[in-house]
């Protein structure tokens, strides 16, 4: 399944700390996310674990729900679930 991806995504996607992030990983993220929570823009952010990383991604989408406007590997993220 490809997503739809802001040009802000694209951008930030090119940094260093953001290059070993795959559409894969965001894709287990979008559809089987262990966290979701609104932001007051009314984008949702969404956290999965991804095993192979041994670390929460987080994963913001617009407020369509599908496209991807920001990925990245979420050190803060306590795997707190409400």
């Amino acid at each position: 399944m490809a997503f739809p991806k802001t040009a802000y995504f694209s951008y930030r996607r090119g940094s260093r700390d953001r290059q070993g992030i795959t559409d894969e990983m965001i894709e287990s993220v979008l559809q089987r996310p262990l966290y979701s929570e609104s932001q007051q823009d009314g984008r949702l952010r969404k956290w999965g674990w991804i095993v192979s990383e041994q670390r929460f991604l987080r994963v913001i989408v617009l407020e369509d729900g599908i496209t991807v406007h920001n990925a990245l590997f979420d050190r803060s993220f306590k795997g707190t679930y409400r």
